[in-house]
């Protein structure tokens, strides 16, 4: 059972940064070869898909919303991931959640929630104006 958790969110002013954080474990398959993922979820909006890393191989992929702002990382010594995020907008406040798995997934599919099964308790990240 791979678990997963999140840490860094934070309350900051528009234009700031901020860096989250994922540890995983458990893991009884590979920290690798995994697609790991981060997504956020407001209050009475769907859940979004942000950010997207294949651990096997380091391809990165983001939604457009975030793109040239957020940045996807990951440290596997520390079976880490990070998200990056810069130049912080109102509309980025979110619950932001961790997520992965095994599935083998294409570019159509890398930010779909419903592809994940292992999930964080989220950490939340707010964005005053």
């Amino acid at each position: 059972q791979v678990q997963l958790v999140e840490s860094g969110g934070g309350s900051v002013q528009a234009g700031g940064s901020l860096r989250l954080s994922c540890v995983a474990s458990g893991y009884t398959y590979s920290y690798y070869y995994m697609y790991m993922g981060w997504f956020r979820q407001a209050p009475g909006k769907e859940r979004e898909g942000v950010a997207g890393i294949y651990t096997g191989g380091g391809s990165t992929y983001y939604a457009d919303s975030v793109k040239g702002r957020f940045t996807i990382s990951q440290d596997n010594a520390k079976n880490t991931l990070y998200l990056q995020m810069n130049s912080l907008k109102p509309e980025d406040t979110a619950m932001y959640y961790c997520a992965a798995t095994y599935l083998r997934l294409g570019d159509y599919d890398r930010l779909d929630s419903y592809k994940y099964n292992y999930w964080g308790q989220g950490t939340q990240v707010t964005v005053s104006s």
